[in-house]
């Protein structure tokens, strides 16, 4: 009998998940036409920026941003198959968006008034910093002793953007993709890498030659991005950014994407308050 009931407890749980479920996507606002009758969905990601977006050993897609574009496939399409990835860069993203090639952007994309001139955003689905990746013996303590010296970035990243306004005696060496960038560390070509905190937090954890500053910089939000004009998809993806987080969803996201020792940083980001917003 206490089985039973158990059961019967269980169930009742069970359907009352399901029917807020179901209310949840009742709530969803309509999905545009011109999206939903092209069955799949083109979605923009990093191809080598672990944990949001990469591909792995197998040449998978694979990733945070890349498992939110297949959340947003399954709510639109009924399928997490039901998505085409286009590798983007942080220089290229913002054309391949205008120029129709993809149908958003889900990659790694901070919200700045330069770029909100040229595409719109979804609400933010999480907050990071910049940060400054150098050699574990170096001598750099704070971003501010870089001074004089050069440090390599993403070209069309937001930190080449912040040092050319906030630090023009930098020397920036802007390259073409955040490897590139690591390797002119690695060789000494840079005294330092600047990039999105989160990404130089895995590449630190994983090679002990190299180590983070500890000095963050320029809080930002990351969101989606869509193009001007297109006001009813960019509801829908909102809409779905505030869905994935009342199901929690970016929490196994997450645990699948980001090694222990890490985890907790990326918990922080995508599940708590903006530090200056608290």
């Amino acid at each position: 009998m206490m089985f039973a009931r158990f059961k019967k407890a269980a169930l009742g749980l069970a359907s009352a998940g399901a029917l807020a479920a179901s209310a949840q996507a009742a709530q969803m606002p309509p999905v545009p036409e011109s999206i939903a009758s092209q069955q799949t969905l083109r979605a923009g990601v990093r191809c080598d920026q672990p944990p949001y977006g990469y591909q792995d050993g197998t040449g998978a897609f694979a990733g945070v941003e890349t498992d939110m574009a297949r959340q947003i496939a399954t709510w639109i399409f009924g399928s997490p198959d039901k998505v085409e990835f286009s590798c983007v860069t942080a220089e290229n993203r913002i054309p391949q968006l205008n120029g129709r090639r993809v149908d958003l952007l889900i990659a790694t994309l901070g919200v700045t008034p330069e770029r909100q001139r040229v595409i719109d955003f979804t609400i933010p689905y999480r907050w990071g910093a910049s940060g400054v990746l150098v050699h574990a013996d170096s001598k750099f303590q704070k971003v501010a002793e870089l001074e004089g010296h050069t440090v390599a970035m993403p070209k069309g990243s937001v930190q080449a953007k912040w040092f050319e306004d906030n630090m023009p005696g930098v020397k920036t060496l802007r390259l073409n993709t955040a490897a590139d960038s690591l390797q002119a560390l690695k060789q000494k070509r840079a005294q330092a890498y600047a990039h999105d905190a989160a990404t130089l937090v895995v590449v630190a954890a994983r090679d002990k030659s190299l180590r983070m500053l500890d000095d963050p910089y320029q809080l930002s939000d990351a969101a989606i991005g869509v193009r001007k004009g297109e006001e009813q998809w960019q509801a829908y993806l909102s809409a779905a950014i505030k869905r994935m987080h009342e199901e929690s969803l970016f929490r196994g996201w997450v645990e699948k994407a980001v090694p222990e020792e890490t985890r907790p940083y990326y918990l922080e980001v995508f599940e708590t308050a903006r530090p200056d917003r608290k």
